[in-house]
């Protein structure tokens, strides 16, 4: 017998893959030239050959039918997996397709940003990866300060050139070293200054509730000059937030702590909601603790070349989210990033 069925099945099915009508393969003169060998075969290998041959025929109309299967599906239009009803269901109300809208949080991201353009500030961007040299050295977090660990740093599993685990910036005061040195130069003219915000994303470590996330927005503020003092910063960001929230409102201004500034503050304001007669928002109190500022410590300016005896200057951080929250009395802030089509609507 000079048919070897083995050879004959990696023939058919290389023909079988090479074919754009599969059931063609059916016509193959190698399959025919095999049936009509049965017949020249002696008794015993007739049999053998021809079941052989049958089983061989099986195979390949079970491949003949896949390959058509595979063909069709490849010509159907594609599903939309993502799709929220199925064909018992009318299809859900989704946002129009030819219009888009910024999300809340990049409106009035961009809001903050003007207000404090117009009040002479650059506005510069963050990082999202950043090394723990701006995270921690350069505002006065030395190594092994416990203060690090009241910021649950997200460390990453890359290094710097240091051997240091880089990390995602708990605050975008990662950047205040930075811009001090690219605006150094400013404090060299007349009634020169370095008036920066740096509004962005950061990272933190946080259990997830109505009050807090893992990734927020936070516009952090330096202002540098000769003669800074302490009431420069409250005048300014109480200019802010008048403008902000559209309403005069009172302040206030409580000790603090922080490694980077000297002194500190906890910044509060007056509630824009109840007139300080007490609400939900602001836990019936009439005053909501909104931030952290503080004059900029002399070890800070230090280490970006600036001298502390000849210049001094203030610091602020706030969570965008929060601003937010309060302007239209949002109740839980992971519906920032939800997104709840019904939420999003509202803006």
């Amino acid at each position: 017998m000079s048919i070897k069925l083995t050879d004959l099945k990696s023939t058919l099915f290389a023909q079988l893959e090479a074919l754009e009508q599969p059931r063609d393969v059916l016509k193959s003169p190698q399959l025919k030239e095999a049936y009509a060998a049965i017949p020249t075969l002696s008794p015993g290998e007739r049999s053998t050959f021809g079941r052989d041959l049958n089983g061989l025929k099986k195979e390949l109309m079970l491949a003949i039918e896949s390959r058509e299967t595979l063909m069709q599906q490849a010509d159907l239009p594609p599903i939309d997996v993502t799709a929220p009803w199925d064909v018992n269901k009318s299809p859900a109300s989704l946002l129009p397709v030819n219009s888009g809208s910024l999300h809340p949080l990049m409106k009035e991201k961009a809001r903050i940003s003007d207000i404090f353009a117009r009040m002479g500030f650059v506005v510069e961007e963050s990082r999202e990866i950043d090394d723990q040299l701006h995270m921690f050295e350069t505002l006065n977090f030395p190594k092994g300060h416990p203060a690090r660990d009241d910021y649950d740093t997200f460390m990453t599993t890359q290094v710097d050139a240091n051997g240091e685990a880089l990390i995602a910036p708990a605050h975008t005061s990662t950047m205040q070293h930075r811009m001090l040195k690219k605006y150094k130069s400013n404090l060299e003219t007349k009634n020169g200054s370095i008036a920066v915000v740096v509004p962005d994303r950061v990272f933190r470590n946080e259990d997830l509730d109505a009050r807090h996330e893992h990734t927020f927005y936070q516009v952090e503020g330096i202002f540098v000059a000769k003669g800074v003092h302490a009431g420069m910063l409250i005048a300014t960001l109480k200019e802010f937030l008048q403008t902000y929230y559209a309403q005069e409102l009172d302040v206030r201004v409580n000790p603090f702590y922080f490694p980077f500034t000297e002194p500190s503050f906890e910044f509060a304001l007056s509630c824009p909601f109840c007139e300080k007669k007490g609400c939900s928002v602001c836990s019936q109190e009439g005053w909501i603790e909104l931030l952290g500022c503080g004059m900029i410590h002399p070890n800070v300016l230090k280490s970006a070349g600036i001298d502390p005896a000849e210049y001094t200057g203030f610091a602020f951080g706030c969570g965008i989210d929060r601003l937010v929250m309060m302007k239209y009395q949002i109740e839980d802030i992971r519906h920032f990033h939800g997104g709840k089509l019904n939420f999003l609507r509202q803006f």
